[in-house]
C-alpha cells in the first residue's frame, strides 16, 4: 500500500473517505425484503447516528410508499446527505425533486451489454441522455452522482467518453458501477488508478457488488487508486450476492490500513441488528464482524489463549465494534474456557466439580449435541449439588387459535415471586405464545429473542419437538432449548430457559463457592 494514494482519495473527500449507505435502495432490493416508510425511518436514523455521509434512501418514482419513506426521511433534517436512485428518465428525476432529496444517484447504462438488450438504444442516444438527464437534475438543485451502470463490462474508451460528458453536464461524482460483480482487486486498482490519473479534478465513488465474494476487497483496491466514496450496504444486503458490508469494509480500513472514516464503529453491532430485524435477514453465524461467531471461542486450545492474551485470536478486539468476547461450552471446550462462562453465570466449581462438569459436556458433544448454554448450567447445578432454582417460571399458558380467530396467547409468570400476567397476539400459537412471554417480562427484564430455530427430534404424528432459541439481555447472549410434544410449550420452555440463564439464580453469590471448601 502506497500512502500517496490515500492522501489523493482523502483530500478529495475533504479530509475523509466518503461512506454511502445504500441500504434503503440497493439492500431492500435484497429478494424478499420489503421495508414500510416507517421501517426505514427507522434505519435511516440508526444510520445518520452511525455516521455515514450519504443515505441512499430508495426509489422515488418506484412507488408511493417509496415517495413517502423519502420524503420522511428528507425532513429529519440529518447529518448525512439524502439521495434517492433515480434512471435516465424525466419523470424519475421530477420524483426525486418532489421527494425533498439532496441528490439524484443517476444511473444510466454503458457496457455494449445493457445498451443492446436493456435499452436498445445507440452509444450517442445515451450519452445525449445522460447529458440532457444530469443537466436537468443540476438545473432543479439537485447534487447529482452519476452511476455508470456496468462500467466495468464496458468498452473504456465509451466509458471515459461518458464521464466526460456527465463530468461538462455539472455531475459532482462519478461512480463506475460494478454492477454484476465481476472485478477483481487487481482490476479495480489498474481501472480506478487509469481514471484518476486522467480526470484529476473529478471525484470518483466506487460501488462493488459481491457474486465472486470480492466487493469489499475492490472498494479497498478502488479507494487506493484514488476513489473518495465507496457504496455500502449493512450486513452485505443488495441484490444476488449483495453489496460490499459496511461494517466489513469501515473496520478493514481502521484496523487493517490504519484509515479513518466517518463511522462511530462501536455502533456497529446494534446497526446489524436493527436491520436485521427489520428486513427479516438474518446475519449468517460466521459473517466478519458482525456475526454471531465473530467473537465466540470454543476450542480448548483457543480458549486458553483468549484468556491470557485476547490478541492471540482476536484480530479485532470485540469492544471497538459493540461486541463481547463469548466462551461457549462444547465437544471441543477446554477446562480454562469452561471454567470462565461458569464463573459468568456465577457459579464457582472446585477442580473435582470441574472436572467431571467438563466429562460430561464433552460426552454430549460427542453424541453430536449442541451444548447451550442453559445445559452447561444445568450440568453444573447437577454436579455441584445445587438446587435447580430459577427466577422465572411458568404458572399458567392458554392459546386459543383457528381459522377465523387471530392466535392469542394469555400466559402468568412467576418472576422472582412475582406474579406477571400479559396477553399477546401472533401471526400463529407459537408467535403468540413468545409475544406474550416477551411482553410480560419486558418491563422488568429487557430480553430480546434473536433466534429461533426447530427441529422434530423423532418420527410420526406424535413427534417431540425440539426448539432452540439465542436471547440477548444487554451485552450478554444466551442460548437454550425446549423439547416437548407440543410445539408451543417447546417455545415456551426455550425461552423460559434461556431467560433464567440471562436473570440469574436468585441467590446469594457465596452459594456458589460454598462447595469449593
Amino acid at each position: 500500500m502506497r500512502a500517496v494514494k490515500w492522501g489523493v482519495a482523502l483530500s478529495k473527500a475533504t479530509g475523509k473517505i466518503r461512506i454511502f449507505d445504500t441500504t434503503l435502495r440497493d439492500g431492500e432490493q435484497t429478494p424478499g425484503v420489503s421495508l414500510t416508510p416507517e421501517e426505514k425511518l427507522k434505519i435511516a436514523r440508526q444510520l445518520d447516528v452511525l455516521g455515514v455521509d450519504a443515505i441512499e434512501a430508495g426509489f422515488a418514482a418506484a412507488s408511493e410508499g417509496e415517495m413517502k419513506a423519502i420524503k420522511m426521511i428528507a425532513k429529519e433534517r440529518f447529518n448525512a446527505e439524502i439521495f434517492s436512485m433515480a434512471r435516465g428518465v424525466k419523470r424519475d428525476i421530477d420524483a426525486v425533486i418532489e421527494s425533498g432529496a439532496d441528490g439524484i444517484f443517476l444511473v444510466v447504462p454503458t457496457s455494449d451489454i445493457h445498451l443492446k438488450y436493456k435499452l436498445r438504444k445507440t452509444r450517442e442516444e445515451v450519452l445525449k441522455l445522460a447529458e440532457e438527464c444530469v443537466q436537468y437534475a443540476k438545473d432543479h438543485g439537485l447534487i447529482v452522482e452519476f452511476g455508470a451502470e456496468d462500467a466495468t463490462r464496458s468498452d473504456m474508451s465509451f466509458l471515459k467518453e461518458m464521464i466526460s460528458t456527465t463530468v461538462s453536464a455539472g455531475a459532482d461524482i462519478i461512480t463506475p458501477c460494478d454492477t454484476v460483480g465481476t472485478l477483481t482487486p487487481e482490476r479495480a486498482y489498474s481501472l480506478f488508478s487509469e481514471l484518476t490519473k486522467e480526470y484529476p479534478n473529478v471525484k470518483f465513488s466506487t460501488h462493488c457488488h459481491d457474486d465472486f465474494g470480492m466487493a469489499v476487497a475492490n472498494s479497498i483496491a478502488s479507494l487506493r487508486a484514488g476513489v473518495c466514496e465507496v457504496h455500502v450496504t449493512v450486513n452485505g444486503l443488495g441484490e444476488r450476492a449483495g453489496n460490499a458490508a459496511l461494517e466489513e469494509l469501515v473496520v478493514a480500513l481502521k484496523l487493517l490500513y490504519n484509515v479513518e472514516t466517518s463511522i462511530k464503529l462501536n455502533l456497529l453491532y446494534d446497526t446489524s441488528m436493527l436491520v436485521s430485524r427489520l428486513t427479516g435477514i438474518p446475519v449468517q453465524p460466521n459473517k466478519a464482524v458482525v456475526g454471531e461467531n465473530a467473537f465466540v471461542h470454543e476450542s480448548g486450545i483457543h480458549t486458553h489463549a483468549i484468556i491470557n492474551k485476547p490478541i492471540t485470536y482476536e484480530p479485532i478486539p470485540p469492544e471497538i465494534v459493540g461486541r463481547k468476547r463469548r466462551l461457549v461450552a462444547g465437544k471441543h471446550a477446554g477446562s480454562r474456557g469452561l471454567k470462565a462462562a461458569l464463573n459468568e453465570m456465577g457459579l464457582h466449581p472446585n477442580d473435582e466439580q470441574l472436572k467431571e462438569i467438563f466429562h460430561r459436556v464433552k460426552a454430549i458433544g460427542d453424541r453430536g449435541k449442541r451444548v447451550t448454554d442453559a445445559d452447561l448450567q444445568a450440568i453444573a447445578e447437577s454436579v455441584m449439588g445445587l438446587p435447580s432454582v430459577r427466577s422465572i417460571r411458568l404458572e399458567e399458558l392458554t392459546v386459543v387459535t383457528g381459522d377465523k380467530v387471530t392466535p392469542t396467547a394469555s400466559i402468568k409468570l412467576s418472576l422472582n415471586g412475582k406474579l406477571l400476567t400479559e396477553a399477546a397476539t401472533g401471526i400463529g400459537p407459537v408467535d403468540a405464545a413468545m409475544n406474550a412471554i416477551r411482553k410480560a417480562v419486558s418491563a422488568v427484564e429487557p430480553i430480546r429473542l434473536e433466534e429461533y430455530h426447530v427441529d422434530a427430534i423423532t418420527g410420526g404424528t406424535d413427534a417431540v419437538v425440539e426448539v432452540s432459541v439465542r436471547l440477548r439481555k444487554g451485552d450478554r447472549v444466551a442460548t437454550a432449548r425446549g423439547a416437548h410434544g407440543d410445539i408451543v410449550m417447546a417455545s415456551v420452555e426455550a425461552m423460559l430457559n434461556g431467560m433464567n440463564v440471562l436473570i440469574g439464580r436468585p441467590r446469594n453469590n457465596n452459594v456458589g463457592r460454598a462447595s469449593q471448601g
